[in-house]
């Protein structure tokens, strides 16, 4: 058996101790300089942060104090100023051009156009009958201005009248109540045979009608707009529900019984009282 041959083992370099301060000192320098980072970046969102602190402070402060003036302010004061100054420019120019010797009018229609023109002055018609038209009169004045008011605030559901209207046709044309007519236009006419179809003065048919649930709740909502309407208009005139009974006739007799009662309710307590108990001899 042959013998085994010898391993050459290369003795290795070993630069571990040599190295080891440097290392060392890598590893001591790279706490300091994540902490110095660190550091630095605290420092600067401290610094974010107080910048944004001072910007927010002083954007509150210029809010409180815009606040603080809109309150102070009044705006029917502002409201009042800007007429005021309207006015005061109006006769400015007005008497200007009276002193020039020139129609005042004239000069002020070079500013509008021809339609402008014509809207202004439906429009002053339209305010003046408006202002004609608020105070009281009767009865019959007030029932057609609130009929009037009712008619404008109407919306009807016009796409919801032809679908019932077309469903009504149909339904007589099957029925042999009604016939389509053609004409030489081609237009279609809808000829009623007996006269049942179209409503008249003696037709009961509407009585079979039954609105839908959004048109009952308008009319309810209505009627209610009206009665709070009423009561608030009741609540500005001084008459409220609880006012008990009426003694007055008009309003002069009511200061009048108001400025007695004042005077004289003390004086008449005890008698009032037995009248509303029934001892009064």
């Amino acid at each position: 058996m042959p013998p085994s041959k010898k391993r050459k083992v290369t003795a290795e370099v070993d630069d571990g101790p040599a190295n080891s301060p440097q290392l060392e000192a890598e590893a001591a320098e790279e706490p300091a300089d994540v902490s110095a980072k660190t550091q630095e970046r605290r420092d600067r969102f401290k610094a974010l942060q107080a910048r944004a602190k001072k910007k927010s402070a002083e954007r509150n402060m210029k809010d409180a104090a815009a606040e603080s003036q809109r309150l102070a302010t009044d705006p029917n004061l502002l409201s009042s100023l800007s007429r005021k100054q309207a006015f005061a420019s109006h006769n400015l120019l007005k008497a200007d051009t009276a002193a020039a010797g020139k129609d005042f009018e004239r000069k002020r229609a070079w500013d509008w156009t021809i339609e402008e023109s014509e809207r202004w002055d439906k429009r002053m018609e339209k305010k003046d009958r408006h202002r004609d038209d608020v105070a009281f009169q009767d009865y019959r004045q007030d029932s057609r201005k609130v009929y009037n008011r009712q008619l404008r605030e109407l919306k009807p559901d016009l796409e919801g009248y032809e679908k019932e209207k077309m469903a009504a046709v149909q339904k007589a044309a099957m029925s042999g109540g009604l016939e389509i007519v053609e004409t030489d236009d081609g237009e279609l006419v809808a000829v009623d045979k007996n006269g049942t179809f179209y409503s008249t003065a003696d037709s009961t048919d509407f009585v079979q009608n039954k609105p839908d649930r959004a048109a009952v709740d308008k009319l309810v909502t209505d009627l209610r707009k009206a009665e709070e309407k009423r009561l608030r208009k009741r609540r500005d005139k001084g008459r409220g529900d609880d006012d008990g009974d009426v003694t007055y006739i008009n309003e002069r007799n009511q200061q009048f019984n108001k400025k007695l009662a004042r005077f004289y309710n003390k004086y008449t307590a005890e008698i009032r009282e037995s009248f509303e108990r029934g001892t009064m001899i």
